[in-house]
């Protein structure tokens, strides 16, 4: 049972970890990978509503996502965006990346190998991994203007579709962290995190949320 006060914390770092932008048209999408198949969904819909001419999908395989993606993350989420309507011509597909600076550093080389031109970005992602994805864009790669977007959901609503309360309030706490020790390892653009966000953060982690945190050697 977690208690109330968490709850009210892993709100507090939801809403924070959301950057609120209002979608309009970019040069490209960029669908970061993960377990989450839902952005491919939100990627898919953006395309036909004429966000944006391209969609990069951008993402190889993880300890949770080699069992259900195994011939990739983002061949998983251009396939999905297929079965969505999505001309497979739209589409390019990055294999190779790892982590949030991979997804962008490559994906920037593949469009640079199309010759397709880049003055903004409509980033994907998992709805508490917005700011994370936004901070490391900037930092990586200057000069392009960087839109956040990812399902209209409910932290209550994300909760239900993995069925596992525990591991979102981690993850929560894990992209939390990372807004904070990534900039100073030089990964992501620093960003000022309101006092309030910063001790819920604190109170979870004495509450034992600690299981998607990073080391800060």
């Amino acid at each position: 049972m977690i208690p109330a006060r968490a709850w009210s914390d892993a709100q507090r770092l939801w809403d924070f970890q959301q950057m609120h932008h209002e979608p309009r048209p970019c040069s490209v999408g960029i669908g970061l990978g993960s377990h989450d198949l839902g952005v491919a969904d939100v990627t898919a819909d953006l395309y036909r509503r004429g966000m944006f001419p391209w969609i990069v999908f951008t993402g190889a395989t993880s300890r949770t996502t080699r069992d259900r993606m195994p011939r990739g993350e983002a061949e998983h989420y251009r396939e999905r965006a297929i079965e969505l309507g999505v001309p497979a011509g739209a589409i390019l597909v990055e294999k190779e990346a790892r982590n949030t600076g991979d997804n962008i550093v490559l994906s920037r080389a593949a469009l640079a190998q199309r010759g397709i031109d880049v003055a903004s970005v409509l980033l994907v992602s998992k709805p508490y991994e917005e700011r994370r994805a936004y901070a490391t864009a900037c930092k990586l790669w200057p000069g392009v203007e960087f839109i956040s977007a990812s399902a209209p959901m409910t932290l209550a609503e994300y909760v239900d579709t993995l069925q596992d309360t525990r591991l979102v309030l981690d993850m929560l706490v894990g992209a939390q962290q990372r807004l904070v020790v990534y900039p100073k390892q030089g990964f992501m653009i620093d960003q000022e995190v309101p006092g309030a966000v910063t001790a819920a953060y604190e109170r979870l982690c004495a509450d034992g949320f600690t299981g998607r945190l990073v080391p800060e050697g």
